[in-house]
């Protein structure tokens, strides 16, 4: 497992502990931005797409707010920049 993927799984666990979870896909962008200063310090970019109950009747705002809470521990020294979906249940198109 590397270093990404160790930061994935932590993540994870932390989105899990913070939000009743019915999907959540966290991608590591970080080959994308090679050679730009923040990545270079280490932290990495990441894309997160979370569907969860808490979400709903938060505006956008709030909802990022929520999940960089949830990931405080992480930023900036893993996390370097955070791209962020999140949407209630209700949200999701079936």
């Amino acid at each position: 497992m590397n270093m990404n993927q160790q930061r994935i799984a932590a993540f994870d666990l932390d989105l899990r502990k913070a939000f009743q979870v019915q999907s959540l896909v966290i991608d590591d962008e970080s080959h994308l931005h090679a050679g730009h200063a923040g990545a270079a310090s280490g932290g990495g970019h990441f894309k997160l797409e979370i569907v969860a109950p808490e979400f709903k009747g938060l505006n956008l705002v709030a909802r990022h707010r929520a999940v960089y809470a949830a990931l405080n521990r992480h930023i900036p020294k893993e996390i370097h920049a955070l791209t962020i979906v999140a949407l209630s249940p209700e949200e999701v198109s079936t």
